[in-house]
C-alpha cells in the first residue's frame, strides 16, 4: 500500500528521505476518542513496506475536545528510528510493519 503524495509530508532521517501522512480528519472511532491517533510512513524514493504507527493519544481533531498534542516531525523522526531498530526494512516488499506505541508494545 503506497501513500499518495497529496497530503503527505517529506522528512529526512539519518540521510534517508521518507514520506509520512496523518489522516486529516479522524476516523469515526478516533473522532469519538475510542481509538488512538495513527499515521503511516514509507520510503520516499523506493516502493516497499509501509510503517503503520499507533500513537498513545487521541487524534487532535477528536469531537470531544480531549487534549491531544499534534504529531510533530520530530516525533515522526524518533518513531522511524525506533522502527528501524525494531526491524522495519522500508525498501523490502511485504505487508505493513505495525508499531504500536499505545501500550509500549511492538506488533509485527
Amino acid at each position: 500500500m503506497a501513500l499518495g503524495h497529496k497530503g503527505s509530508r517529506r522528512i529526512v532521517v539519518d540521510g534517508t528521505a521518507y514520506r509520512w501522512r496523518l489522516r486529516r480528519r479522524p476516523s469515526y472511532l478516533q473522532a469519538l476518542a475510542w481509538a488512538p491517533c495513527t499515521f503511516a510512513v514509507e520510503h520516499a524514493d523506493a516502493p516497499g513496506t509501509t510503517l503503520a504507527v499507533t500513537t498513545d493519544q487521541p487524534h487532535p481533531s477528536n469531537w470531544f475536545g480531549r487534549e491531544a498534542k499534534p504529531v510533530l516531525p520530530s516525533d515522526v523522526a524518533r518513531t522511524i528510528q525506533l522502527a528501524l531498530r525494531e526491524g522495519w526494512t522500508p525498501t523490502a516488499p511485504g505487508s505493513p510493519f505495525h508499531l504500536d506505541l499505545s501500550a509500549g508494545t511492538i506488533d509485527r
